[in-house]
């Protein structure tokens, strides 16, 4: 299954973007779906998670901030971010996990986006 993520930018602090990830493949299920962020020198952080009941989790950074949602029609997970702030830049990952079809089985896949830049100027 593969992850095309896009929405990254350059936007000055106070300002919104909004992510989008597309998944593609043979998916015959998507359970949890994800953002996550990592700056040069730091290991990757979750940012939000959503379920496939669509409940949410936040990093207590980003909470009243960031909105996660799903479109399940389309295999697509957003990240609507507000208030940016310059500590949000980062190269933000998309992350999707499921089962795709296999022939006459089925196999779990966790997959990864290829990671989008957002830049925030003070």
């Amino acid at each position: 299954v593969q992850l095309q993520a896009s929405g990254g930018g350059l936007v000055q602090a106070g300002g919104s973007l909004r992510l989008s990830c597309v998944a593609s493949g043979s998916i015959f299920r998507i359970d949890d779906m994800g953002w996550y962020r990592q700056t040069p020198g730091k290991q990757r952080e979750l940012v939000a998670l959503i379920s496939s009941g669509d409940n949410t989790n936040y990093a207590d950074s980003v909470k009243g901030r960031f909105t996660i949602s799903r479109a399940n029609s389309k295999n697509t997970v957003y990240l609507q971010m507000n208030s940016l702030k310059p500590d949000d830049t980062a190269v933000y990952y998309c992350n999707v996990q499921g089962f795709e079809e296999r022939l006459t089985t089925y196999k779990s896949f966790n997959s990864w986006g290829q990671g989008t830049q957002v830049t925030v100027s003070s």
